[in-house]
């Protein structure tokens, strides 16, 4: 990168960490709506017992697994690209991980499904980085595509999981009064924000997302990170399919279907723009919490699947609307 270029993006960046607070006040609407609505619900629901702990950890536990795949989605909606398969990947990487874990024990299985992850992540971002093919094409496909290998391999049964170590590592165990799934999102959350903020990894990532031009121009080899963001997301995806099946005790092809809409509800709500060039996991994370409280009140209030569909829609289209805005 040349030294005009270098002065460029650090007055950029200088100039953005010096906007008053109230000047991009969009930047904290997930955090505020977060905290309204848990209160409405405290509120009206509290004979239901919304606030109770055991309550307040299904919570937990029900979004974790979406807030995984959000920080992955972070980086490739930063990076100007999407990714529609990560719900097909997530039941297809349950059903291989518990039939390989069957048939040769714990580590093969663990492999086997986070090798099946890097392969379709390698495919999508293969196709989309040097073949110019949309990402929103070819992620579209190989939804269908990792589905019905699903239900192929599988015979459209599930697969038993008998491993205690495997339940226990992904997704029921407890480490204290601490679900396991909760440890996994701290964790990996402290990484991405790690990756995204402060290396020149998330560095090249939103610059590829906001200007891909300027950014070959500064020497970022930008179909290299959009290859690396896909690729990670089909790890997230795999991983989140794992978790699945632990806390499930059973690998099942049905496992994370529509995952990817919540889950791009919830990084755009974040603060992630859905064009490009600005992201953030911490964001991606309250966002996905965010709709796990609301999937959560309108159970207790007694509403029925059909109207938590229409609550959902809602909701993505607001997060669009408001990632338009920023």
């Amino acid at each position: 990168m040349s030294t005009e270029a270098k002065t460029l993006n650090t007055e950029a960046d200088a100039a953005t960490h010096m906007r008053p607070w109230h000047s991009n006040w969009r930047d904290y609407v997930v955090y505020i709506g977060f905290v309204v609505i848990f209160i409405v619900f405290a509120v009206l629901l509290q004979d239901r017992g919304f606030l109770s702990s055991n309550n307040l950890l299904n919570i937990l536990r029900q979004t974790a697994i979406v807030a995984i795949v959000s920080m992955a989605m972070s980086f490739v909606l930063s990076a100007g690209e999407i990714d529609l398969s990560v719900g097909a990947i997530a039941g297809l990487s349950s059903v291989v991980a518990g039939l390989v874990l069957s048939q040769y024990g714990l580590f093969p299985g663990i492999l086997a499904g986070l090798g099946l992850g890097l392969l379709v992540g390698a495919i999508n971002g293969g196709l989309t980085a040097y073949l110019n093919i949309p990402s929103f094409l070819v992620t579209l496909g190989m939804m269908g595509i990792a589905r019905g290998v699903g239900m192929w391999v599988s015979g459209t049964s599930p697969v038993p999981i008998i491993n205690d170590t495997f339940i226990f590592i992904f997704g029921s165990g407890n480490i204290g009064p601490v679900p396991v799934l909760v440890v996994w999102v701290a964790i990996l959350g402290i990484i991405a924000h790690i990756a995204l903020r402060k290396t020149p990894f998330g560095r090249k990532v939103m610059s590829a997302g906001g200007n891909s031009i300027a950014a070959r121009y500064s020497g970022v080899d930008v179909r290299k990170i959009k290859f690396q963001v896909l690729l990670l997301t089909g790890m997230a995806a795999a991983i989140a399919g794992m978790l699945y099946a632990g806390r499930l005790q059973s690998g099942r092809f049905q496992l994370g279907e529509g995952d990817e809409l919540s889950v791009i509800a919830a990084v755009v709500l974040g603060g992630t723009s859905l064009f490009g060039g600005r992201g953030t996991v911490i964001g991606s994370i309250v966002g996905a919490l965010l709709i796990g409280v609301i999937n959560n009140g309108l159970i207790l209030g007694g509403l029925d699947y059909s109207q938590q569909l229409i609550a959902r829609g809602m909701l993505i289209i607001l997060a669009v609307a408001v990632g338009r805005s920023r």
